[in-house]
């Protein structure tokens, strides 16, 4: 297939790398070996195995990828800094430049010495902690609690200015003015949303209740959003009320603050890397200069892969 997008290079902004069966990285996986058990995006059983470089490479066949940024798996691990070892060891080995999203506890005592942990690691770029909580729905929270009125939490955040880190957000859109509220007070810390606002509620309601949220977010000059995670909460149904929300993310965060993620592998349990790729180009623009921000420099500007 012929288009504009392949004309110049693509990152993918979000996907994971990991090997519960072999761990040669000795990271020492937890949900991941947990078979069978359900989590909010679904059954993840056909993706509770490794996944590793070269089958990640081989995904948006025919096209290829320049760069990609491996996002934190796993919040239980005993050593997070290991899954940052082990995945800058993979991006030195290949040749593939991965830039990386760490995870790491801002509620923990210990919060300054995991970041100093993970900076040791050249590819280190950011932080995640997915906060998604909604009080009422346990059973597709993330977080335990509500971290955002955990006060250490909030402290804590502050840190990852001094080490020029990002923080990629993973919250519900309940759950936006009060992260706006806070985002507001931190302008030196970049964040990115992560799949396109988690938009789990698909009733009018629900997308009323995501519109007012993201709104709210793209005010802050310093957020951007990922066009991501649809095969978790769309499944294969790349119409409609996905085409709705893209289209509306694209135009409240504008072409410089939207990139491109596959959400591999976890968005294969319902698509092919192609198809998502098909779809995101086909819904971003007929401007070759606004599909090559989407698909390949809004991410290496915010993921620093020019090393700055």
């Amino acid at each position: 297939m012929n288009t504009k997008a392949d004309t110049f290079p693509i990152i993918d902004a979000h996907h994971h790398l990991w090997a519960p069966q072999s761990d040669p990285g000795q990271v020492g996986y937890v949900w991941l070996r947990n078979l069978g058990a359900m989590k909010p995006f679904g059954d993840p059983t056909p993706i509770q195995r490794d996944y590793l470089i070269d089958e990640f490479l081989a995904e948006p066949d025919p096209r290829t990828l320049a760069g990609s940024v491996h996002v934190q798996c796993d919040p239980k691990l005993p050593n997070p800094i290991a899954e940052t070892a082990f995945i800058q060891g993979i991006s030195d080995a290949s040749g593939h430049p991965i830039m990386i999203v760490g995870f790491a506890d801002l509620a923990a005592g210990d919060f300054a010495d995991q970041l100093s942990g993970h900076l040791a690691h050249a590819n280190l770029r950011g932080i995640r902690q997915i906060i998604a909580h909604l009080p009422d729905r346990p059973d597709i929270s993330f977080a335990a609690t509500n971290l955002l009125a955990d006060l250490t939490w909030r402290g804590q955040y502050a840190l990852l200015a001094d080490h020029g880190l990002s923080f990629d957000l993973q919250l519900y859109p309940e759950q936006m003015p009060e992260a706006a509220d806070f985002l507001a007070q931190h302008p030196d810390v970049s964040v990115v949303i992560d799949h396109i606002g988690s938009p789990h509620d698909l009733s009018d309601a629900g997308l009323t209740r995501w519109s007012s949220g993201m709104r709210a977010l793209a005010h802050l000059p310093h957020v951007c959003v990922k066009l991501s995670g649809y095969a978790m909460y769309f499944r294969s149904e790349l119409a409609g009320k996905a085409v709705r929300l893209t289209q509306d993310t694209l135009r409240m965060f504008g072409p410089d603050r939207v990139m491109f993620g596959s959400n591999f592998p976890v968005d294969s349990l319902h698509l092919t890397y192609p198809d998502l790729l098909n779809f995101v180009i086909g819904q971003v623009d007929d401007d070759p200069s606004v599909l090559e921000k989407v698909m390949y420099r809004n991410a290496h500007r915010f993921y620093r892969f020019g090393g700055t």
